[in-house]
């Protein structure tokens, strides 16, 4: 009879415990769609220069965009977003177009989870799209900021990062599919995650239908998620605006930064959501940055492109986007039985808590600065699981990649079923 190696009677005793039963799941229930017509109405159009990253850009109110469509709701029923591409700008020391820069009314806390079906990425030389949380009631970074989606100039994947003032870190062994390039979140770059997964930017992404993103704030750590269309999983593509999501059918996520190494609770304040377009700036236009993202005539990221006609150099700086759903953690035991677990009476229930103008906290979490164990959104016990068994889901991700059809790695492959990160 062959004896078990370590790592197996790890999976055995792990399995066991597992097949216990014994705790609960994480679901979330729907707190808001932004969606359709109605997509733009709950955001404050921030109407100014961009004086946070210095792009050659004026952002302008609801009023110019719908008019000059910068923003508007496509025939496909879908919120796009643009820059200016019709207006021919005139050299000059400095010079601005025009593009939209927008921020969700709602905050959102820890226990929340917040998707985004993206049909089109802003891309081009000089172009510089995110999609982004920023930590209310702090100066930043006082209240943390976590970036979903961010890319510039004609880079070929995502990128995903933490900024927090000092001690908050990436756990060395974090549990994910992207490629850690920065550790320390304080750094001017954050604790920044390259995606690995492909058609995650630029025209390979539109090409392949777009994809989806997903973002977990829990007391354990950050999570994102993404997943180019034809692998967005089941429950999130037969899902609606009412459904109840599972994240524990995810696998690893791509970007994770565990509480291990940074205390969620103590660096991220109630975070609103932000959406916008800037072009050149303190990264597309830093010189020798924007040689290694683009080749154009000067070289230069405002001449070669601010300057002058829009078209064709900003047709594909656009963000098309499907919708936003945020949730609420809602752990709930294990079924007893066969019925299904049933979607709120009123899933769009917001519980507003920040006293800021223009904003209303959603989640249950206290506008103070909360110590993990004063949290009201508690983790549940398969997040907790989670939090302990990173390091050991990785390596067995490692070993080998289990084949169903050889019996030495059932139990590697039933442990990796079971206890997915999410």
């Amino acid at each position: 009879m062959r004896a078990a190696n370590p790592l197996e009677l790890i999976c055995i005793l792990l399995w066991g415990w597992l097949s216990a039963d014994l705790f609960v799941f994480a679901s979330y229930v729907p707190l808001r769609e932004y969606a359709g017509p109605n997509f733009f109405d709950a955001w404050e159009y921030y109407n100014f220069v961009d004086n946070t990253t210095w792009g050659n850009v004026t952002y302008v109110d609801r009023g110019t965009a719908m008019s000059n469509r910068l923003t508007y709701i496509n025939d496909a029923g879908n919120a796009v977003i643009k820059v200016d591409n019709s207006t021919f700008i005139q050299p000059a020391p400095l010079v601005h177009r025009n593009s939209i820069r927008i921020t969700s009314h709602d905050t959102y806390g820890i226990g929340s989870l917040i998707m985004i079906d993206v049909r089109h990425i802003p891309y081009g030389c000089s172009v510089w799209p995110s999609f982004w949380t920023l930590g209310t009631e702090r100066e930043w970074p006082g209240g943390g900021e976590i970036d979903i989606i961010e890319g510039i100039n004609m880079l070929t994947h995502n990128q995903i990062a933490l900024h927090t003032t000092p001690r908050c870190f990436q756990d060395v062994n974090p549990g994910q599919t992207g490629q850690t390039i920065q550790g320390d979140c304080s750094t001017p770059q954050g604790c920044l995650v390259a995606e690995n997964r492909p058609n995650s930017w630029g025209p390979s992404f539109a090409q392949a239908g777009g994809g989806v993103w997903a973002l977990q704030i829990d007391v354990v750590g950050i999570f994102v998620w993404y997943w180019s269309r034809p692998d967005v999983p089941e429950n999130i593509s037969t899902a609606n605006s009412t459904s109840v999501i599972d994240t524990t059918v995810w696998g690893l996520p791509s970007a994770s930064y565990p509480a291990s190494a940074c205390n969620i609770s103590e660096f991220f304040t109630p975070q609103q959501l932000v959406l916008l377009i800037t072009l050149c700036g303190t990264w597309a236009g830093v010189p020798d940055i924007y040689a290694s993202t683009c080749h154009t005539p000067t070289m230069s990221c405002v001449a070669d492109n601010v300057i002058g006609p829009g078209s064709p150099t900003y047709d594909n700086a656009f963000w098309e986007i499907s919708w936003i759903r945020t949730y609420l953690n809602n752990p709930v035991p294990l079924p007893q039985t066969s019925s299904p677990v049933q979607a709120p009476a009123t899933p769009n229930t917001l519980i507003p808590t920040s006293s800021l103008p223009m904003t209303n906290t959603v989640g249950l979490t206290s506008v103070a600065e909360p110590t993990r164990a004063e949290s009201s959104a508690q983790p549940s016990a398969f997040s907790m699981t989670r939090l302990l068994f990173i390091p050991l889901l990785a390596l067995l991700e490692k070993v080998g990649a289990p084949s169903r059809s050889n019996p030495e790695d059932k139990l590697h492959l039933k442990v990796l079923t079971r206890l997915q990160i999410r």
